[in-house]
């Protein structure tokens, strides 16, 4: 028997659910919708469905709009069935139950992340710690501390020692010998990067060491060097070098295809970080179209870095990156509608509703307070006294009359910015709410988003939008 849903919502949305509701397949769920008697369905609150819904009759489970904020454990315990939020926009309601497809599972991935304090030497101890968590918090499984040229680290092992005292797994990244050995002794659990010349290092420390050619391009002398490892008896991970656009990087990619071809078994580490930082573009993309490789062949080990302004998100990215590309391998799935975390610009569905839909919408408008929403014709804006449809939100301002209101001109001009940017990227847009930019911002929304109260969140809305 399918389960039994109650949907709640307002006057405004209550013919829009319904035929949403009405394309959804009997054997999903059973649907009643219930209209509290409010206009705008996102304004309820908990205490507001208490006292307005008294009979929820045969219902297994409630739904309240996604922009809802009331006590939905309250709720849960008042009602005796479950109280959850739906989505945020009407049209997203098959996806939410899953009837475009499994809905992803991203809790899991293959690629280990080391993320590489590139100015380690220059900072404290505590000032490294602090960058650890950092890097940490977005998704880093090891830190790694870049050691520079000719620049003395005579806190390196205190460095070292401080990390995993914090629970943290470490690497030292670093051309000089003597810092490997230091760091390696210190308790480092990985060393970067040792060739087949330096690898008397990896018999005096317990630390994984991480190969690489020894000389730029030669993948023969790293394949002496595993052997050697092999020898030994010892685990390595081997990193042919990624090396930028335009100085051998279509070749270090075949060089990767080689080595994965030849040592099917062996674990290979890519640093990003010459692609991501030498290339001025969104490393979003750059991150995903990265990580498609990585996950073609089976890559576990990425070195990441966050030097360049442009790259301030690149571990966050990384991560959201090799869970999406994980899953899609597992599923023999393209990458694509899996996850919104790597479309920074650009979304999949940027327009829920056509300009004829909402023009529906306006016309059961009879107060004055301003709604706007976005189509692939334009910006619209609108109330009880009609809909105006503009691409430049200058064009609005003659017949919004707000020109005696200073608060109420602020808002709307916020707001018409925020439409026209996503209509013109071709994002998603809901009034009220900040534009979503993927991984770099959008867990930080969420968590600003939940931190509004109901009351303070309805007070904000109902002072700015009145005319």
């Amino acid at each position: 028997m399918a389960e039994k849903i109650l949907f709640l919502t307002g006057s405004l949305a209550e013919k829009q659910l319904v035929r949403v509701l009405e394309g959804v397949p009997a054997e999903v769920f059973q649907w009643r919708v219930h209209n509290l008697g409010i206009k705008v369905a996102a304004l309820m609150t908990g205490d507001m469905i208490r006292r307005r819904l008294t009979d929820i009759g045969d219902a297994e489970k409630i739904l309240v709009p996604g922009r809802c904020r009331g006590d939905l454990a309250a709720l849960t315990q008042h009602y005796g069935v479950p109280v959850e939020r739906g989505p945020e926009e009407l049209m997203d309601i098959p996806a939410f139950f899953g009837l475009e497809g499994k809905k992803p599972d991203l809790s899991r991935y293959d690629v280990k992340i080391f993320s590489e304090i590139v100015d380690a030497p220059n900072l404290s101890v505590d000032a490294i710690l602090e960058r650890a968590r950092s890097f940490a918090a977005d998704g880093a499984d090891v830190i790694d501390l870049g050691c520079l040229p000719e620049t003395p680290f005579a806190h390196l092992a205190d460095a070292v020692k401080t990390l995993k005292a914090e629970g943290y797994q470490v690497s030292v990244d670093s051309m000089q010998t003597e810092e490997l050995l230091s760091g390696g002794k210190a308790g480092a659990d990985y060393l970067l990067s040792l060739d087949e010349k330096s690898l008397w290092v990896a018999e005096r420390v317990a630390a994984t060491p991480v190969v690489i050619p020894a000389s730029p391009g030669d993948l023969q002398s790293l394949e002496r060097a595993m052997e050697q490892l092999d020898r030994m008896g010892r685990d390595y991970i081997a990193d042919p070098i990624l090396d930028p656009i335009h100085f051998g990087f279509t070749d270090s990619i075949t060089r990767y295809h080689q080595l994965r071809k030849h040592h099917p078994q062996v674990q290979i580490m890519m640093g990003v970080g010459n692609i991501t930082e030498l290339t001025e573009a969104d490393t979003t993309g750059i991150n995903a179209l990265l990580m498609g490789i990585i996950s073609e062949l089976h890559v576990t080990n990425i070195l990441t870095t966050q030097v360049s302004p442009h790259c301030r998100s690149a571990v966050r990215e990384a991560d959201r990156a090799r869970r999406i590309m994980f899953w899609a391998r597992q599923e023999n799935r393209l990458p694509k509608q899996v996850d919104p975390g790597l479309t920074a610009l650009h979304e999949i569905k940027p327009f829920p509703y056509s300009a004829a839909e909402i023009g529906e919408f306006a016309a059961d408008i009879r107060d004055p307070n301003y709604r706007i929403q976005i189509s692939d014709e334009g910006i619209h804006c609108y109330n009880r006294d009609g809909m105006q449809t503009h691409l430049d939100p200058f064009d609005f301002y003659p017949d919004l009359g707000v020109e005696s209101d200073g608060g109420h001109a602020f808002y709307l001009g916020v707001e018409l910015a925020r439409a026209e940017i996503a209509q013109q990227l071709g994002k998603r847009y809901v009034q009220d709410q900040p534009l979503r930019w993927g991984a770099g911002l959008f867990e930080k929304q969420q968590d600003l988003e939940h931190q509004d109260t109901p009351g303070s969140t309805m007070k904000k809305r109902n002072t700015t939008r009145n005319r």
